[in-house]
C-alpha cells in the first residue's frame, strides 16, 4: 500500500510542511517546517527573519518563491539537506506525529501534489517525490535511533 498525503487534513496531514508542528532549529523557533525551509533560501539576510515571522506557512511559501529576493547561490546543492534537517527535527520534537510516521511501517510515502514535480509526484505521478523520500529516510533514522536507545538501556 502507498500512503498519499497533500493537505494538513487527515491521518497523514502531519507529513505536510504546512502542518502546525513547530520546533527549534539553529537556536531559533520555527512555526512550521515550511517556514524553516523557505527562510533558508535567504540564510544570513534580513529576508530569512522576515519569513520566519510571517503568520502562515502559505505566506512563508509565497515569500520564499518570490524571486525579487536574492536566492542563495548554493541553493540547488543544499535544499534537500535543509529539507531533511527540518523534517527530522519536526518529527523528533513531536512524539504524536513521530508515532504516525513510524506506524507507516515500510509503506511508500508520496506527496500527492498536483503541481509539484520535484517535492511531490505531480499531476500525472511522474514527479520525483523528494519530500516523500525524505519522510521515508527520516522514518528510518528515527527507527534506528530508537533501536540504539532501547539496546543501550538493556
Amino acid at each position: 500500500m502507498t500512503i498519499y498525503f497533500y493537505s494538513t487534513r487527515g491521518t497523514y496531514g502531519c507529513f505536510s510542511n504546512f502542518s502546525p508542528h513547530g520546533f527549534e532549529l539553529d537556536g531559533i523557533y520555527w512555526a512550521t517546517s515550511e517556514h524553516y525551509f523557505q527562510a533558508q533560501k535567504f540564510a544570513g539576510t534580513p529576508h530569512c527573519e522576515q519569513i520566519r515571522q510571517v503568520k502562515t506557512p502559505k505566506d512563508a511559501a509565497k515569500m520564499g518563491r518570490d524571486r525579487k529576493r536574492p536566492l542563495r547561490s548554493d541553493w540547488e546543492q543544499v535544499k534537500e539537506e535543509i529539507m531533511r534537517k527540518a523534517v527530522l527535527k519536526k518529527f523528533q520534537t513531536h512524539a504524536d506525529i513521530q508515532e504516525v510516521l513510524l506506524s507507516t511501517g515500510e509503506e511508500e510515502i508520496v506527496e500527492n501534489s498536483p503541481i509539484d514535480y520535484y517535492w511531490g509526484c505531480g499531476a500525472d505521478g511522474s514527479g520525483k517525490n523528494r519530500l516523500g523520500v525524505i519522510l521515508m529516510e527520516v522514518r528510518q533514522i528515527i527507527r534506528n535511533n530508537l533501536e540504539k536507545t532501547s539496546t543501550s538501556q538493556q
